[in-house]
This record gives structure tokens, C-alpha cells and sequence, in this order.
């Protein structure tokens, strides 16, 4: 396959409400959808998302626009690609940048499978039709309304409960939520608010019976991860932390956490993915699928991985309606019953919305042959 025509629209899209997390309040999401064209005129979608402020990971929107521009796209369009797989490998002379390289090689993994009017999961193992999903809730200092929103979303059906936690606001709220929910499936993430003296804090969650503690300590860490999972009963699960199947090594080895919070565009795409799948497998690792408040094209591409029986954990799915007013697909993605259909189109399976795109966003032309 020859690339002859990359596209871009950068997009904007308002929170139906404001999302707080330990690292500061979102209230709308800028991503770009990229557009690859190949020399038969079909073309394959990719989202970038990285948040606009180093504080998730060091890598912002506009960093990653940069690299694409100036250093990916230069490596892409000069490459005669078989296969998707070769990609991450044409782009190993870029270091890091992992959601920059992620939003160009899910393209081409899109692109491959509408060449071959195949839709995605095609290419994946032990696929289901649809798949049970979880909702994450931001810092809602209202325990009245926390609760409220709670009932709520298990009233529509969601399967998972995560609930963001930092110093000074965790056993309260999660003593709120337990009292009214005793028996929901619940887990709290701290997005690296902790540190290691706060062990004797954070084993008194081990009473509340959760599923995990998501990423109590900072991003580059191991080793004091570590030293918490010995000394709690709760699992230990680990996001920022895994950009490759070496960290996942290196966490295993060391007895990190016992759970994988995989996103796709972390790991620099669907082929790290797809080894990192295979290795939880095979070492019993909890794996699940996370997310990073994306438009229905990052949705659709989460749907189509985690559409792999491996992912027996709801995960940070969610549908288009729980953040956003308005999608950019034309037909929105929607939960019935706690689950997501799996769309079934070629590819990734969804169709984009120009008008919704050009009302939201604004077009520019990356490359033409």
C-alpha cells in the first residue's frame, strides 16, 4: 500500500460537564481525526489525543502534531507498507511520542482492513459481538450528588464503577458510595496523587472491598508500587506507567500491580497492544481497556479491541452521550443494558460526520502525493 493523501480536522468538542481528576479540570477535549488515503482512493481514520497540558503524560497535542508533521509522516509517505505491523517498526527512529505514533498507525490498521473489506476485528482474537462497559466519574466534592450520579449510571446499566480519588478526598466518598452501594463493582484511580509515605493511608481502602487501586503513585514508577502491593490486599492496577510490552515486563518482574490499564494510544498503537494482550494472558494479569475521552473514532477503535474475550473487565468505554452533546459519526455510539455492539462496518466499523466535523472543527491538508 502507498499513502498519496494525509488529511486532518483539529476538533473541539465541550464536556457536557466539567471532569475533575487529581491533575485539574477538564471541560473540553481537543483531538484531531486524521485521514489516510491510499493509492486506490481508500482511505483509513485515526484519532490523536493527547490532552492539551503535559500533566496525564508528558505529551501534549501540540508536541504530537509536531512530530507527526515534521518526523512520522515524512517516514510514512516514503514507505511501500504491507502490512500495519511494519509501521511501529518504520517508526522506532522516533523516541517515545507514543499517541503521535498511535494516531497514524491505527489509521493504517483502518486503512488495511477496508482495502480487504474486512472490518478491524477481523485481524484480533476471540472476538464477541458486544461488550460489557464501565464508567468513570470525576471528583464530586457533593456526596449527595455523587451518590445521585451513581444511581443514575447503574440505573442505565453500566457494569464498572471508577471514581477518581486524591489526598483528602478518598475514604470519605468511597464510604458514601459503599454504605449506598455495597455490592457494585467499584475501583478508585489516583492519577499518581500519592506517594509512598502514604501507604498507611491507603491500605485502610483495603476495607472497602474494590476491584483496584488505579495508579496511586507517580508515572515513572515501579519500585514504589511495588512495595504497596505487598503491603495491601487490593490489587494494584497500572496506567501512565505502561507505554510498551517492556513495562509490562518490568511491572510483572517486580510485582507492580496485578492489573494492566491498556490504551491504545499509550502504547503507540494496535501492534504494542496486541503483544501486550498476549503477554497478561499468558502471565494472569488483569487486563482492561482505558480510555481518554475520545470522539467515536478513538470509541470504535476501543470497541474493536476490547471486543477480544481477554477483556473480561469492564472498561473506560463508555457511550458517545456520556460526555459529549453532539459526536462527530453519524450515527452516535450508544449502550443498551450495560453493553456496546461492537460496530460491524468495514474497518473500524463507523462512518464520520462531515457536517459535525466542520461545525466543530477546522480542516487543513497534511500531505498529497
Amino acid at each position: 500500500m502507498e499513502i498519496h493523501r494525509i488529511d486532518r480536522y483539529r476538533v473541539r468538542l465541550p464536556l457536557k460537564s466539567p471532569f475533575e481528576t487529581s491533575y485539574g479540570r477538564l471541560t473540553e477535549k481537543a483531538f484531531d481525526i486524521l485521514l489516510v488515503t491510499d493509492e486506490l482512493g481508500n482511505q483509513g481514520i485515526g484519532e490523536l489525543v493527547p490532552f492539551e497540558q503535559p500533566d496525564y503524560i508528558e505529551e501534549t497535542i501540540d508536541t504530537a502534531r509536531i512530530i507527526i508533521e515534521k518526523h512520522l509522516i515524512p517516514l510514512l509517505i516514503n514507505a511501500d507498507i504491507q502490512h500495519p505491523k511494519e509501521v511501529s517498526v518504520l517508526f522506532e527512529e522516533v523516541k517515545g511520542n507514543q499517541m503521535a505514533k498511535s494516531s497514524l498507525e491505527t489509521a493504517i490498521w483502518d486503512l488495511y482492513a477496508k482495502r480487504s473489506n474486512k472490518s478491524l476485528k477481523t485481524y484480533l482474537n476471540d472476538t464477541r459481538t458486544q461488550i460489557p462497559v464501565g464508567v468513570s466519574i470525576g471528583i464530586q466534592t457533593d456526596l449527595t450528588k455523587l451518590t445521585d450520579q451513581i444511581t443514575k449510571y447503574i440505573d442505565l446499566g453500566y457494569k464498572r464503577i471508577k471514581l477518581k480519588i486524591r489526598p483528602g478526598y478518598d475514604l470519605k466518598p468511597i464510604e458514601a458510595i459503599r454504605q449506598k452501594f455495597p455490592d457494585i463493582l467499584l475501583m478508585v484511580d489516583a492519577n499518581s496523587a500519592y506517594t509512598i509515605k502514604d501507604i498507611p493511608h491507603l491500605k485502610q481502602l483495603d476495607t472497602y472491598n474494590l476491584a483496584m487501586i488505579e495508579q496511586p503513585f507517580a508515572a515513572n514508577d515501579f519500585l514504589d508500587h511495588a512495595q504497596l502491593q505487598k503491603e495491601i490486599k487490593t490489587d494494584i492496577c497500572l496506567d501512565e506507567n505502561i507505554r510498551s510490552l517492556k513495562d509490562c515486563e518490568l511491572a510483572y518482574s517486580l510485582g507492580s500491580c496485578r492489573s494492566i490499564n491498556l490504551k491504545i494510544p499509550r502504547v503507540g498503537g494496535i501492534t504494542e497492544a496486541m503483544k501486550i494482550a498476549d503477554f497478561c494472558k499468558e502471565k494472569e494479569l488483569l487486563v482492561w481497556l482505558g480510555g481518554m475521552f475520545e470522539s467515536g473514532i478513538g470509541r470504535a477503535l476501543n470497541l474493536q479491541f476490547a471486543s477480544q474475550k481477554i477483556f473480561t473487565f469492564p472498561g473506560d468505554i463508555s457511550a458517545s452521550e456520556r460526555y459529549y452533546y453532539e459526536d462527530i459519526l453519524t450515527e452516535p455510539i450508544e449502550m443498551k443494558q450495560g453493553e456496546i455492539r461492537v460496530p460491524d462496518g468495514v474497518g473500524i466499523g463507523v462512518c464520520l460526520s462531515r457536517d459535525s466535523l466542520l461545525k466543530h472543527g477546522v480542516y487543513d491538508t497534511l500531505f498529497t502525493n
